[in-house]
């Protein structure tokens, strides 16, 4: 099994930047895909970017594309986001999590290692 622990969340102004970390432990090859999601008080949980361990090229939600960018340092075993741009309705918990695939990915696959998340908080 894989697990994640997410870190770098952090109350931030409108139109600040802020990068996160996410540490995977346990069992996983390059047949995964990980990524990261967010979840707001009273909304689902919602893809925000993922990529395919196997080469694969990050792949992002409308809501954040041209704002975030998903990094993998496969050394370090640790999965980024940085974030630029930032707004309010970027308040989320932001969670990290992995599943494995033979090749496909999709935020709606059953993905798993859910850490506890990282509180990312835009406001004045």
């Amino acid at each position: 099994q894989v697990h994640f622990v997410e870190s770098g969340g952090t109350s931030v102004h409108p139109g600040g930047s802020l990068s996160l970390s996410c540490s995977a432990s346990g069992y996983i090859d390059n047949r995964y895909c990980t990524g990261w999601f967010r979840q707001a008080p009273g909304k689902e949980r919602e893809g925000v970017a993922l990529i395919y361990l196997n080469g694969g090229t990050p792949s992002y939600a409308k809501s954040v594309k041209g704002r975030f960018s998903l990094s993998l340092d496969e050394a370090k075993n640790t999965l980024y986001l940085q974030m630029d741009s930032l707004g309010p309705e970027d308040t989320a918990m932001y969670s990290c999590a992995a599943v494995r695939s033979g090749g496909y990915c999709s935020f709606s696959l059953p993905f798993d290692g859910w850490g506890q998340g990282t509180q990312v908080t835009v406001s004045s």
